[in-house]
């Protein structure tokens, strides 16, 4: 809502994302865009899980649970939504640290935004969609932080056809999802902030502190107001080329939650046949990936990952950020080899010649690094286990 001069009035897009345009008769020639759920690779987590987060509602409904002001479901729900209720059906879909989910629920409740750091691959996109998804209904409301990234993306921008035809009006306004977010009372996720130019992220220090948004060019008067369940859920990665460090003033407007790569084994295995699932659909209907072979590849992620084996000898670190992300991507590559490539089975060494591109990312000192690991770690486990033997062999036909 744009209130100017006292007066108040709906501003276009601001009641939440957009109807699918209508299409006409489809000649043949002319492709038709088909916005429908079913054709997307990826729907949104509000579309993938809803009847997990209508299952949510109902029973928020029938406990009487308190929902706080602009929220679709309770703070309790919200957390169910995230890690999960075995007695309502709604599965986990966060894997690591339960009670950071508690503090970020709590702190979307504030005044403060909140901001989820951590190296890259940690989930703290898909935690920020969730959280978005669970507490406003969508998780579309969003601002990707680029180094093209301009205020115009986070305050407004304008309709210059209109512009130029009517001068400065509503009508001519484009509101930025921030803008949205603010005049539906929603969250806004704003991904990647420190890939934004410092001077660009300070455009969010008066909106957290005054949840307002100014429009001078529409009268001294003009402003967005925020309504109640209005907040803002950036992440920010700690180890990545091209981010630009925060100001302090920024910083004090948010309360900070750092996600940590996953160190529990089984945990990280669960997390991976749990994303296969998500990705390639269930057991049966995809190429049989044993644990013993998921323990092969989440072992060497963890090597690789912390610079040592779980015995303690030394391994050098790739410069690649060994993440679970990764992992899960290696374990789809696997799947889809051995389903197209292969017998049908996925085995140590289709995980082993789909991690070599992941660990290298083209590198030649992370090449070397991995051979180093190969040579030294992997030959030694081959003497005694044979999914070991296969991961070196393939391994090794890579440099032959």
């Amino acid at each position: 809502m744009v209130t100017t001069h006292g007066t108040t009035a709906s501003t276009a897009g601001t009641a939440g994302p957009a109807s699918p345009p209508t299409t006409g008769a489809h000649d043949g020639a002319t492709p038709v865009l088909d916005r429908g759920p079913a054709q997307e690779i990826r729907p949104p987590a509000e579309v993938r899980f809803a009847h997990e987060l209508a299952v949510l509602a109902a029973a928020d409904r029938s406990t009487g649970a308190e929902l706080p002001p602009g929220w679709r479901l309770s703070p309790r729900a919200v957390r169910a939504f995230v890690v999960g209720d075995a007695e309502l059906g709604v599965r986990r879909k966060f894997y690591g640290d339960d009670p950071l989910v508690d503090r970020a629920v709590v702190s979307l409740l504030g005044r403060q935004g909140l901001m989820l750091v951590g190296e890259p691959g940690t989930a703290k996109s898909m935690l920020s969609e969730l959280l978005a998804a669970a507490v406003s209904g969508t998780s579309n409301l969003t601002v990707q932080g680029t180094a093209g990234t301009t205020e115009d993306h986070i305050r407004y921008s304008w309709n210059y056809a209109l512009l130029i035809a009517e001068g400065p009006s509503e009508r001519s306004l484009v509101p930025s999802a921030v803008q949205q977010a603010m005049s539906a009372g929603r969250i806004v996720r704003f991904e990647e902030i420190t890939r934004c130019a410092p001077e660009i992220q300070d455009t969010l220090v008066s909106i957290l502190s005054e949840k307002q948004l100014m429009i001078p060019e529409l009268g001294s008067e003009a402003r967005v107001s925020a309504r109640p369940g209005f907040n803002v859920l950036a992440t920010a990665n700690l180890k990545d080329r091209g981010v630009h460090e925060m100001s302090a003033a920024l910083k004090r407007r948010f309360n900070f939650e750092t996600i940590k790569p996953l160190t529990d084994r089984q945990f990280e295995i669960d997390l991976i046949e749990a994303q296969l699932t998500a990705e390639l659909g269930p057991a049966a209907d995809r190429p049989p990936l044993d644990r013993d072979v998921l323990d092969v590849l989440v072992t060497a992620f963890q090597d690789l990952r912390t610079g040592a084996t779980s015995n303690g000898a030394p391994v050098k670190r790739p410069e690649t950020v060994m993440s679970t992300a990764e992992a899960v991507n290696v374990a789809v590559a696997a799947s889809l080899e051995a389903r197209y490539l292969g017998d049908g089975t996925v085995t140590p060494a289709e995980v082993a010649r789909q991690l070599a591109g992941v660990a290298s990312k083209g590198d030649e000192e992370d090449a070397r690094r991995l051979r180093h690991y190969v040579d030294n770690v992997v030959r030694e486990r081959a003497r005694r286990d044979p999914r070991w033997k296969s991961f070196l062999s393939a391994a090794e036909s890579l440099w032959q």
